[in-house]
């Protein structure tokens, strides 16, 4: 399917290694934007320093479970965002969670580039059946673009958070291994 050297590089952007300090500093500059906060996690936004965003990094880096990678743009090595999966392995399943950082890059395919590249991360590297992620109902850009990858709505949980006077939606949406292999058949094909 895909060419080894072509595992963490896609169209726009490329997964690489979190390097630290730059990666704590963006983070936690990221966490001062109400927009990125608000989509991106389901807790109360506060804004964090680099050295909090340092400890959180740390406290998981060792996990075997965890995948997390930087999203940095191929025209100008910028970094951008981040992407992971948290995969349960006698299972097969992970869940994935993006989020761009910096507003100038949100709603441009880099968002979609990341995600396309994770899920061949996920299916083709780690071996895995099923990957899951959670979105709120109001942020239908995000929804677009995991339909663009290929992920199917499965579950609406109705009302699910309360945000700014709103009841919100809780979407969970899927992409199974099989789905995924045909998409790439069909992509080779056209």
């Amino acid at each position: 399917m895909a060419e080894f050297g072509k595992l963490f590089t896609g169209k726009l952007v490329r997964l690489a290694a979190l390097t630290n300090p730059e990666f704590a500093e963006a983070q936690a500059r990221w966490t001062h934007d109400a927009e990125y906060m608000r989509l991106s996690n389901v807790r109360h936004a506060t804004p964090a320093s680099a050295a909090q965003v340092q400890r959180h990094l740390d406290k998981h880096k060792d996990q075997d479970n965890n995948f997390t990678f930087a999203i940095r743009t191929l025209e100008d090595d910028k970094l951008i965002g981040d992407i992971d999966l948290h995969v349960t392995w006698s299972h097969q399943h992970a869940k994935m969670g993006i989020g761009i950082g910096e507003p100038d890059y949100r709603s441009k395919g880099y968002g979609s580039d990341a995600v396309r590249l994770i899920c061949r991360y996920g299916f083709q590297e780690l071996g895995l059946w099923r990957i899951q992620l959670n979105v709120f109902s109001n942020n239908p850009r995000a929804v677009r673009a995991y339909e663009k990858v290929g992920f199917t709505h499965e579950v609406r949980h109705r009302s699910a958070f309360y945000r700014d006077g709103e009841r919100l939606d809780e979407l969970i949406m899927g992409l199974l291994r099989p789905e995924w292999e045909a998409q790439q058949i069909a992509l080779q094909e056209g």
